[in-house]
């Protein structure tokens, strides 16, 4: 029961990336030594609680010199073991970034308080964008270069890689590798505001070959309606204010102030992490986003319950 915390999607101690395994041990050699020293420090307080006081006259001297080699043991040791885990730190921090051609490179937009993920490709033609939500292939070098447009955030995903700050007008860089298949929880870990609790963001490890499916799927436009209902849920996507905040590529709509909508059909989850991605939180969003997430950035959009019904449908559509 004890360590049921140490598991699971996002922890430290679970780790499934070289990155994450170099830190493991490295936390782990810490509390190691750091657990050894305390040891050493309660069996020397205890004995010198304990020992005996009844010495002999004259006994001072060599009392002095014995406290002296004593402490300057404790000099040495300290010394020592400090510089030890100064240089073990520096190393590992050193190899967390050591990849020199990443296979694949990823630009990572913070803002309050949703994350727009854009894969980059020697052919901008090719370059797509996510949003909160990262497909990579296992064993592959992953390099994410970190942006913020407001405020700082902070990029972890505690299972495959380290934590680093998303600063306003300064390009910080890492990488990391998953080691196996899975999904993996990140989180916002630097407080950038009311809902920066609810700033998650989920890595979705996978074979090569289902990576290079699911890019090839993301580079295409949005889908095209095929029933009456997503056909009016079109409409009203781009006849609203819908069109001018988000981008749905294949139409009309470019908006570049909220997420790109081409596949959110697709993703697990809406609303960074806030909700399951299903046609009624979609609608419950659309409706009232306000009351979900108090303070972002997207406005209520008076609809009837026909143009809900039918935006809904049309979202869900979007694969």
């Amino acid at each position: 029961m004890l360590l049921s915390g140490c598991g699971g999607i996002q922890s430290a101690l679970d780790p499934q990336g070289h990155s994450a395994i170099l830190l493991r041990d490295l936390i782990l050699v810490i509390v190691a030594i750091c657990s050894l020293v305390w040891l050493a420090v309660m069996i020397v307080l205890v004995w010198a609680l304990l020992r005996r006081r009844d010495r002999e006259p004259g006994d001072g001297q060599g009392s002095d010199r014995g406290m002296r080699i004593w402490v300057s043991g404790a000099v040495a040791a300290t010394v020592l073991i400090i510089s030890g885990l100064t240089i073990g730190s520096f190393y590992t921090t050193r190899g967390l970034n050591g990849a020199k051609n990443p296979d694949v490179t990823i630009r990572v937009r913070a803002q309050q308080w949703w994350w727009q993920f854009i894969y980059e490709d020697t052919d901008p033609a090719r370059n797509f964008q996510t949003a909160n939500e990262l497909h990579i292939p296992v064993g592959k070098e992953v390099r994410v270069r970190l942006e913020s447009v407001d405020v700082i955030h902070s990029f972890w995903v505690p299972s495959l890689a380290g934590k680093l700050d998303l600063i306003p007008g300064r390009e910080n860089v890492l990488t990391f590798r998953a080691e196996r298949s899975g999904v993996y929880r990140g989180q916002c870990a630097e407080f950038c505001g009311l809902q920066h609790s609810h700033m998650a963001f989920f890595i979705i490890a996978e074979s090569e070959e289902s990576y290079r499916q699911w890019a090839g799927a993301q580079r295409q436009s949005g889908a095209e309606p095929v029933e009456a209902e997503t056909s009016a849920g079109k409409a009203v996507f781009a006849a609203r204010q819908c069109a001018a905040c988000h981008t749905i590529r294949g139409t009309a709509a470019a908006g570049t102030t909220g997420p790109d909508l081409t596949h959110i059909g697709s993703r697990r989850t809406i609303a960074a992490g806030l909700l399951e991605n299903t046609r009624g939180s979609l609608a419950a969003w659309i409706a009232d986003p306000q009351t979900l997430k108090p303070g972002n950035n997207m406005p209520i959009v008076p609809l009837s319950s026909d143009e809900l019904r039918q935006l809904s449908a049309y979202m869900e559509s979007l694969k």
